[in-house]
């Protein structure tokens, strides 16, 4: 009798509660969110009593009003300590923005909002911060990533933005500066807070003033690169995050200021530029740098003492056009024991005699630039031993006939990316990809010319959901079989000039939501057997 009398009373006061959310559906949610959290009639009672409280001293539309955002502000409160700041961050972030998942967790613990752990990498507490705010309704999921279930993308919606950045202010945790609409300087001062986070009304902007208690110098790039200019350095030596842009209209190199290596307490450093880049000798000194991010260049020089730097975890580096001159090389030394994540390593000489990257135990993504095919066979067998390798892209440059066998042992692989041309003549021993893992979930090959008909392999994939193929193909027929691709749920077609004949089986497919076909110039029809598959 007891506890029905009490589930009657969880009833009557969620009942009360959902009436308060004046039909907003984000405030319902936000309220699931936190009473999920509390379990005994007292924490409702007093969740109750929050929402309720002063609302009979409000006009009707201001009392509506005020109940969610005594509703959101509750849900903020009853979050535990690690997790406010984590919260508070987001704020930096301009309306509407598609937050990406990987930055986010990187930028937190930059900022040290992630405790170190013996037990657990710091990237995986960080993915536990993010599902629980998300769990708690304060963030939201926007796409997810190649596996289905995982995290890409979040967003924090409007009302809960607005309590974000006013929180952030009054806990003064984060400030955000606008830029003059007809002004490309933004000037610093001691007296702002030790994060900041502008946002840009002009292509370009130019740091100036001083500010030396500066933690953190936020600014969010998305397709149009924006150029930030910093004056002096020395003005801001406390900083841990950094983002810096350059654009140029013509073939220049962006020497990188040497000065970057006297920014000692830097975690994290982010450079954009469309053209190409030599970074200083002096970034070597950046004991402290656990991630680095390069995007958008052509060409870059990168000198070794990056990875002599002990506390990286993550370097990446997105080029347009690969030039083998370019990337790290084994040789160079792996004393990084920590790096996750590592695009891209350039290999040009027999890795067997360099076992550093044994060292990189929790290496789970990484991006090989061959330029020999001798090469690959003894490079791919050494990093079978990397249990915790995820993510693998190989890209052959002028290398032929490489020799692919090895990957059959990538048992933990789920995404793979092959980036060149693979010699595929008629083969007693099968066909050239018939060693890929029978794991992965994402594959993409690019420019690999096969002349054989890929599908009869990859259809046998069975865990197979994305498959993109550019240039990937250059025979006129393809066949996918019955029962082939059992979860393909995306399939990308893109430059297969030479295809004339696509044929689909009943049977085939059959979780095929999205189809996406773009430069298939001889394609003569669509296949009839698309018809089969019902939810494309």
């Amino acid at each position: 009798m007891g506890s029905q009398c009490c589930s009657e009373e969880f009833v009557k006061l969620g009942k009360e509660m959902v009436k308060k959310c004046g039909g907003l559906p984000l405030a319902i949610v936000v309220l699931g969110g936190l009473l999920a959290t509390e379990q005994s009639l007292a924490q409702w009672e007093r969740v109750h009593k929050n929402i309720h409280g002063h609302l009979n001293e409000l006009s009707h539309q201001d009392r509506q009003y005020g109940a969610v955002n005594r509703i959101l502000v509750s849900s903020y409160n009853a979050l535990p300590y690690p997790l406010k700041p984590c919260f508070l961050y987001l704020s930096h972030y301009p309306e509407d923005w598609e937050i990406p998942k990987k930055e986010l967790i990187r930028l937190w613990i930059a900022e040290g909002f992630i405790p170190e752990n013996k037990e657990f990498l710091m990237e995986d507490l960080g993915e536990n911060f993010l599902k629980e705010l998300i769990d708690r309704s304060l963030v939201q999921v926007s796409r997810r990533d190649y596996t289905g279930t995982n995290v890409e993308t979040c967003r924090v919606h409007d009302l809960l933005r607005d309590l974000c950045t006013k929180k952030a202010r009054e806990e003064k945790f984060l400030e955000i500066i606008q830029q003059p609409l007809h002004e490309l300087e933004v000037t610093l001062a001691e007296s702002m807070l030790r994060r900041i986070s502008i946002h840009l009304s002009k292509s370009k902007v130019y740091l100036k003033g001083e500010h030396p208690k500066l933690r953190s110098l936020l600014f969010s790039q998305n397709e149009k690169l924006v150029e930030l200019c910093i004056l002096k350095y020395k003005s801001f030596k406390f900083l841990r995050v950094l983002t810096l842009a350059k654009t140029d209209n013509y073939n220049k190199w962006w020497h990188v200021s040497t000065e970057i290596g006297n920014l000692q307490h830097l975690r994290y450093l982010k450079l954009y530029y469309n053209n190409k880049m030599i970074l200083p000798r002096s970034i070597g000194r950046l004991k402290s740098l656990y991630t680095t991010y390069i995007k958008f260049c052509y060409d870059i020089v990168i000198p070794d003492g990056v990875f002599k730097l002990e506390r990286l975890r993550h370097t990446v580096i997105k080029v347009d056009e690969i030039n083998p001159e370019c990337g790290f090389r084994l040789r160079q030394g792996f004393t990084s024991k920590n790096i996750e994540t590592l695009k891209f390593v350039v290999v040009d000489e027999k890795p067997v005699e360099n076992n550093a990257v044994l060292r990189c135990t929790n290496i789970q993504s990484l991006e090989i630039v061959f330029t020999r095919a001798k090469y690959v066979k003894p490079t791919l067998i050494l990093l079978t031993k990397l249990q915790r390798l995820g993510s693998v892209s190989l890209r052959f440059f002028d290398v032929s006939h490489p020799d692919l066998e090895p990957l059959s042992q990538y048992y933990h692989l789920s995404k793979l990316k092959l980036w060149g041309r693979i010699e595929d003549e008629p083969n007693p021993n099968g066909h050239v990809l018939k060693f890929l893992p029978s794991n992965i979930v994402k594959l993409t090959l690019v420019d690999c010319k096969l002349s054989q008909d890929p599908m009869a392999v990859l259809e046998k994939l069975c865990r197979l959901r994305i498959l993109h193929l550019k240039e990937a193909y250059i025979g006129s027929k393809m066949v996918c079989s019955a029962n082939g691709f059992p979860k393909l749920d995306y399939l990308r077609m893109f430059l297969l000039t030479e295809l004339k004949e696509w044929e689909i089986e009943e049977g085939a497919m059959p979780c095929l939501r999205e189809l996406e076909l773009a430069y298939v110039y001889s394609l003569r029809m669509l296949p009839e057997g698309l018809r089969y598959i019902t939810i494309l």
